[in-house]
């Protein structure tokens, strides 16, 4: 498994609640319907197909967030990366200032 973890600044503490809950939405009419809700972006077909896992986090206090996006192989993560930097977050949603990508080797629930 693989992880792209990407670091957002700028990020506007009194949208975050309705921005996130928005994103949630669009997931999962995504992925019930099995097509990307309409009007958005190309590159969501490219992520429906790759990513398993999406975790967000955030620091209100610091208008930070980290977003944490999940494939199972390094191409379908190639190809996830290659579609997220293509991708721009609006202005409420902060800047992208870093982005990393790993080989998961531990993860394990307790």
């Amino acid at each position: 498994m693989y992880a792209r973890v990407a670091r957002f600044e700028g990020v506007d503490p009194s949208t975050l609640a309705e921005s996130v809950a928005e994103r949630r939405r669009q997931m999962r009419e995504a992925a019930e319907s099995g097509t990307a809700p309409e009007g958005a972006p190309e590159q969501v077909a490219t992520l429906m197909d790759t990513v398993k896992r999406v975790v967000e986090l955030a620091d209100r206090e610091q208008g930070a967030m980290l977003v944490i996006t999940f494939t199972e192989t390094a191409e379908d993560m190639r190809r996830a990366d290659e579609a997220l930097n293509a991708m721009s977050p609006s202005g409420d949603e902060g800047q992208r200032t870093s982005r990393d990508i790993y080989e998961v080797v531990l993860d394990e629930s307790f």
